[in-house]
C-alpha cells in the first residue's frame, strides 16, 4: 500500500530532480522528442525507472485534444483589479470561444503550488497565473508541461510567457503629475520593506526616479508600509502618517484600494482633497471614477493585458507560439480626475495621460 502511495504521488517535477534536467526535458522524453541527447535521454528514463513514474495518459490525452477551457489563477477576487482582469480575461476568451475556470490562490505558498501541480490543470488546455508568493527563487517551478502565461512581476526572464505592465515608468509619470501640480511632500503608501521584485518594489522605484528627477530627496517618514494592499490597510497607513505629525500635500496610493482608504482617512479628518492634500492611486479600477472626489490613475493596460495574455495562451495551446518564451509589456496613461486637479481646474497632463 505504500508503494502505491508513493508511486501515485510521484511527479514530472521528482524525474526532473532526480534526473538533473528541466521538467521541460522530462516532458520531451515521455513525448518521444527527437532532438535529446542519449545520455540524457537514459538518465531520466533512469529516472523515470527508479521513482516508479506512470504518465496519465488520459489527462495527456485530454490536453493534446484540447477541452475549450483555459485556467486562470489570481490572489484574490476580493480585490478589485483581480475581479476587474478575471473580467477582461473571460470576455477575451469568450472572442475565441474558450470559457475560463478561475481560481483564488489568497496569495500563499501552499495555494501556488498547488495551482501549478493541480490535477485540475487536465481540466484545461492551459493557465494564465498571476502568483504573489513565489518569487525569482521558484523560476523553475514555472517550467511546467503545459501552456502557461504569467502575469504580474514576480517572475522575470522565467520559462513561460509573460505579460506584465511598465510599473516603474508609470509610477514615476504619476509622482511627475502630483510634482508638476505644485506639490512636494509626496506620501507612498503601499511600500513592502525590503522588496526587490514585485509590484511595490517597482512602482516606488518611480516614485523615487520622479522625486529625483526634480532634486527632491526621499524622506523615510513620508513612505507607508501596507503588507496587503486593501482599503483598510491604505487608511491606517494613511492615520499613522498623519498621525506623527508628517507634512503631507499629496499621496501616490500604490493601487486603487489603498488611494480610497486614505481619501476615507483624509475625509475622517476634515482634510479638502485636493485643496489641501491630492491623491492618485494605480490600477484605474471603475471604483475609482465613481470616488469621492474622483480618483485619478494609473491605467495600466488591462484590456490589452487579457487580450494579450489569452492570445499568447492559445497560440501554445495551438503550438503555433515563438519557440522561446515571449515577454510583452503593455503601455499605460494617466486618468487624470479631481482628486489631483480639483474640479474645473485648468493644468498640463503629465506626459502621456489622458483626462477622464
Amino acid at each position: 500500500m505504500a508503494g502505491k502511495r508513493r508511486q501515485a504521488g510521484v511527479t514530472m517535477h521528482d524525474v526532473a530532480a532526480i534526473a538533473g534536467v528541466s521538467i521541460k526535458t522530462v516532458s520531451n522524453v515521455i513525448n518521444g522528442y527527437p532532438y535529446i541527447r542519449p545520455e540524457t535521454k537514459e538518465r531520466v528514463e533512469a529516472a523515470i525507472a527508479q521513482l516508479g513514474y506512470r504518465v496519465n495518459i488520459s489527462a495527456r490525452n485530454l490536453r493534446q485534444g484540447r477541452t475549450g477551457m483555459i485556467g486562470l489563477a489570481v490572489p484574490e477576487l476580493s480585490l478589485p483589479y483581480f475581479a476587474e482582469l478575471a473580467d477582461s480575461v473571460i470576455r477575451a476568451a469568450e472572442r475565441h470561444g474558450v470559457i475560463v475556470l478561475i481560481e483564488q490562490t489568497n496569495a500563499t505558498r501552499e495555494r501556488e503550488l498547488e495551482v501549478l501541480t493541480s490535477q485540475r490543470r487536465h481540466l484545461t488546455d492551459g493557465l494564465i497565473f498571476s502568483p504573489l508568493a513565489l518569487g525569482t527563487e521558484d523560476r523553475d517551478l514555472f517550467a511546467v508541461d503545459y501552456p502557461m502565461v504569467l502575469l504580474g512581476e514576480r517572475i522575470f526572464g522565467g520559462p513561460a510567457d509573460h505579460v506584465t505592465m511598465s510599473n516603474v515608468e508609470a509610477a514615476r509619470a504619476a509622482t511627475r503629475h502630483l510634482l508638476e501640480t505644485g506639490r512636494r511632500r509626496i506620501a507612498l503608501i503601499g511600500a513592502h520593506e525590503g522588496e526587490t521584485v514585485g509590484s511595490a518594489a517597482l512602482r516606488q522605484q518611480g516614485y523615487e526616479q520622479a522625486l529625483a528627477e526634480a532634486g527632491l530627496p526621499v524622506d523615510p517618514a513620508l513612505i507607508g508600509e501596507a503588507g496587503l494592499w486593501h482599503r483598510a490597510t491604505g487608511a491606517e497607513a494613511m492615520d499613522r502618517m498623519l498621525d506623527a505629525g508628517t507634512p503631507v500635500d499629496a499621496v501616490f496610493g500604490l493601487n486603487d484600494a489603498l488611494a480610497i482608504g486614505a481619501l476615507h482617512a483624509l475625509h475622517a479628518r476634515g482634510i479638502a482633497v485636493p485643496d489641501e492634500v491630492a491623491v492618485i492611486g494605480f490600477d484605474d479600477i471603475e471604483d475609482a471614477a465613481y470616488a469621492s472626489p474622483p480618483l485619478s490613475s494609473v491605467a495600466p493596460g488591462r484590456e490589452e493585458i487579457a487580450r494579450i495574455a489569452v492570445d499568447l495562451l492559445l497560440q501554445r495551446v495551438a503550438g503555433t507560439a515563438p519557440a522561446e518564451p515571449v515577454e510583452v509589456i503593455t503601455d499605460f496613461a494617466l486618468a487624470v480626475r479631481e482628486s489631483t486637479v480639483g474640479a474645473g481646474a485648468l493644468v498640463r497632463p503629465a506626459e502621456g495621460a489622458v483626462v477622464a
